[in-house]
């Protein structure tokens, strides 16, 4: 049954509803495939699988008996090292909390076991969530499945490396300038960052408490689209969580693209950009026009202002966070890290607010510029996954820092709070995928994954698999 661990949340459902396969068949593929390469991989700070394999009994007794709870029963997912586990340690990829263990869920987890889900383990992050790479100086890098002298991207590289390796159909991300998707871009997967609000952050450690979203990473649309249904919903623990109507993810996502018009930005994306990833994208452009869509430019220069609000915010927020903590015991902390949260430390309050009010400037100028639009597209990252240890690189001609690279575009819909997702579209010359981003006005989370679904039922770069 290994075919099992590369096959889609949907897939493995439709096996499991029919009673073709059983949760435990399901629990042991993911398993043994983890059990195989995770010593090349490294996406896992802490493996579940006896956890695993009894949740996967509970769920084969329940489906038995005819209780069937929905297409996540039986399904296993990777986590997070971040998200609260109860009785299991969440480390937040840091030396400091190493034997830290929650006696509760997050609300994401919880509201997964609700809907039959299970963890089977807990995948490594960078620490606090605050790095694009991937690199963890306490637990080390994940290696990127297609290519192990890769980065996996960050800063949930684990969820990627887990979900692209086959140790799990489904992970929890978390997005705060592009952490579902930049690793989703760089291994090969469908990663949704929600409106913010939309899914409950509560018992995830926080980085930046204004910009950060919980979402999922998976192998396509209709993964992520099964995934929001039960990652969506108010949640009063959480104080920044949206009334928002209940939405049915997986109702429409079959619409189609006829009629629909995408932006695609003039300006800032392309300052730096890896042919190859150019190529691709308007490779995807010309599909989403086969398939009935209209594609325009529009012109946006406020999208320069996307790095120092996106730097302004970010850095002040977790410096109020770890602040103390690099203070008082700097010297366990991942040195890059530390000195990311003290430089926020020199972040003044004039600043912080100003970078707030530039914030609401740009998501209204981002509205403004989208009137008549539907969705806007751009590549996800600028690059194919860069080698490890890279600091900086060549792109299109134009020599950049690594991290500027990777968040140079995803971190454009964390600061105007708009839904967005990364989706394969291609390969690289070296056999390395490539990614574009589609986004939507606030709450149209469904419109993003149906433009995603359509271009997935044309294309097969989706149902690739790494090795």
């Amino acid at each position: 049954m290994s075919e099992l661990a590369d096959q889609s949340v949907a897939e493995l459902a439709g096996r499991i509803e029919s009673h073709e396969v059983s949760p435990v068949e399901v629990a042991d593929a993911f398993i043994a495939r983890a059990d195989a390469l995770e010593p090349n991989v490294g996406a896992f700070v802490t493996r579940m699988q006896d956890e695993a394999l009894t949740s996967a009994k509970a769920a084969e007794a329940e489906i038995a008996s005819g209780t069937y709870r929905g297409p996540l029963h039986g399904i296993p997912i990777g986590v997070k090292d971040i998200y609260w586990t109860k009785g299991v340690r969440t480390t937040s990829g840091s030396a400091v909390y190493a034997d830290f263990v929650p006696d509760r869920d997050s609300a994401a987890v919880a509201r997964l076991r609700v809907a039959g889900a299970y963890p089977i383990g807990k995948t490594g992050t960078c620490e606090f969530a605050f790095d694009p790479t991937g690199r963890n100086a306490h637990y080390g890098m994940p290696n990127n499945p297609w290519k192990l002298d890769r980065m996996p991207g960050g800063s949930s590289a684990g969820s990627g490396a887990a979900v692209a390796a086959g140790f799990a159909p489904l992970a929890l991300g978390t997005d705060t300038g592009g952490s579902i998707r930049i690793p989703s871009a760089l291994c090969g997967l469908t990663g949704m960052k929600p409106t913010f609000g939309l899914t409950s952050r509560f018992g995830v450690t926080p980085l930046s408490r204004t910009l950060d979203t919980v979402g999922p990473m998976a192998h396509s649309a209709e993964d992520a689209a099964i995934a929001l249904n039960v990652l969506a919903g108010h949640d009063a623990e959480d104080p920044a969580s949206a009334q928002s109507a209940r939405v049915d993810y997986t109702e429409g996502i079959r619409g189609g693209v006829r009629g629909i018009r995408i932006a695609v930005p003039k300006e800032y994306v392309w300052d730096f950009m890896d042919p190859q990833v150019e190529a691709a994208f308007r490779k995807a452009m010309a599909v989403f026009e086969e398939l009935g869509a209209s594609i325009d430019e529009i012109s946006l220069p406020e999208l320069e202002w996307v790095p120092p609000i996106a730097i302004g915010i970010t850095s002040a927020e977790a410096a109020s966070l770890y602040g103390a903590l690099a203070r008082e015991q700097g010297g366990r902390l991942d040195q890059a890290i530390r000195r990311r949260i003290e430089s926020g430390m020199f972040i003044s309050a004039e600043t912080y607010l100003q970078s707030l009010r530039a914030r609401v400037l740009f998501t209204r100028r981002m509205g403004e510029a989208m009137r008549g639009f539907d969705l806007i597209a751009t590549p996800t990252v600028a690059t194919p996954a860069p080698v490890q240890d890279a600091e900086m690189m060549e792109i299109g001609g134009t020599r950049t820092n690594v991290r500027e690279a990777l968040l140079r575009t995803t971190r454009i819909f964390n600061i105007s709070r708009q839904p967005a997702v990364a989706v394969p579209c291609g390969f690289s010359d070296d056999g390395l995928p490539l990614s574009l981003q589609i986004a939507a006005p606030a709450f149209e989370d469904a419109r993003v994954l149906r433009a995603a679904h359509a271009y997935q039922e044309t294309t097969d770069w989706h149902q690739r698999r790494a090795g």
